[in-house]
């Protein structure tokens, strides 16, 4: 394992400087653009040498033998783990701003998520990505027990999300119901509803395979074979949720920068993004411990990302929460000449208004 470099302070005013003129022109860079635009208070040779060394130790690189230098991934991981501060102006006027165009009164998450991946990638410039809920962190909001024949049930359950799932069960009660028995069982299905509803409101679905349910065969002993097979269905959907949908904005956008302009790398990306989310939502969706800022924010540089069709980019992702429980995620890709600071802002602010929003 290779001992992690050490910079002086001047060779790290040196990358800062390489870094942020590069992102801003997307041109190499050479010691007099950094002398004549940055208050670096040191020669032109100073530079050199300092870009010099820079490049020994792999942190920039030439593209041209003639060419100034361009930070390497390894360049831009030092930047945003050592130099930079996220902008807490700019994460302020973003959560203005989704707050003044977003809204949840007419009752739909997918709208307000949707909305806010489109602000996200008008803003930045770059693809936004936000994940619906996972199911299997969502809470019951509603049973309803629907008869559909005399011998079969459609169970249907709303999450607090407004995610909604249904299964068809098996009831046995015999052949040739009366309609009279018919609606006696219409009846007991929904007196069924009621009790499912006041014993498990609120209760993560996850939850249910750890309740003791023989306290529920006691009070509804009659139906206690169907109850059992109610929760079964409902803790089988718990194991395994429906896939994420992943809400998409910016292609666009970010079709503009020069790092896109090659028809085969735009290929990949969106083959990747529209026929295999399941391969980058796990990407988007995993929980990051706190950063230095003390924010929950992942940043993935161009070769540290493990899918080959985005290995040239930059993933920034922060999940948001259900009052501490993850469930969901907004992410960022771009070019890795990405201005960090803002984009930082940008996803972690989305996270947090979208975690309030729900909360």
């Amino acid at each position: 394992m290779s001992s992690p470099i050490k910079l002086t302070n001047r060779q790290q005013q040196v990358l800062w400087a390489t870094v942020r003129h590069y992102i801003a022109t997307a041109e190499p860079v050479g010691s007099e653009a950094l002398l004549k635009d940055y208050n670096l208070s040191v020669s032109s040779a100073t530079i050199r040498n300092s870009m010099g060394v820079l490049e020994k130790v792999g942190l920039l690189y030439q593209p041209h033998i003639s060419a100034g230098r361009v930070p390497s991934d390894s360049g831009y991981r030092i930047y945003v783990d050592k130099l930079l501060t996220p902008s807490s102006d700019f994460a302020l006027q973003i959560e203005q701003l989704l707050s003044d165009r977003l809204t949840r009164e007419d009752g739909s998450l997918e709208a307000m998520l949707r909305g806010a991946a489109n602000i996200l990638a008008t803003v930045s410039g770059y693809i936004a990505l936000i994940t619906m809920p996972q199911t299997y962190t969502a809470r019951l909001h509603h049973i309803q027990l629907v008869l559909v024949d005399p011998n079969r049930v459609m169970l249907i359950f709303v999450t607090d999300s407004y995610e909604t799932q249904s299964a068809l069960l098996d009831l046995a009660t015999g052949e040739d119901n009366t309609a009279a028995e018919v609606e006696l069982l219409e009846r007991e299905l929904q007196i069924l509803s009621n009790f499912l509803n006041s014993h498990l409101r609120g209760k993560a679905i996850a939850e249910l395979t750890q309740m003791d349910w023989t306290e529920l065969d006691r009070e509804f002993q009659r139906y206690g074979d169907f109850l059992k097979n109610i929760l079964t269905e409902l803790t089988r959907r718990s194991k395994s949720p429906t896939p994420t949908q992943l809400m998409m904005s910016g292609l666009s956008e970010v079709l503009r920068q020069p790092e896109f302009s090659e028809v085969h790398q735009i290929q990949t990306i969106v083959h990747l993004l529209e026929d295999e989310q399941d391969q980058i939502i796990p990407l988007i969706f995993e929980p990051s411990p706190f950063d230095q800022f003390g924010k929950r924010v992942s940043v993935r540089i161009g070769s540290e990302n493990t899918l080959e069709p985005i290995r040239f980019c930059t993933l920034i992702s922060s999940t948001y929460c259900k009052g501490t429980t993850p469930v969901g995620s907004v992410g960022m890709l771009g070019p890795t000449r990405m201005v960090y600071e803002n984009a930082i802002a940008l996803v972690e602010a989305t996270a947090d208004y979208i975690s309030e929003a729900i909360s």
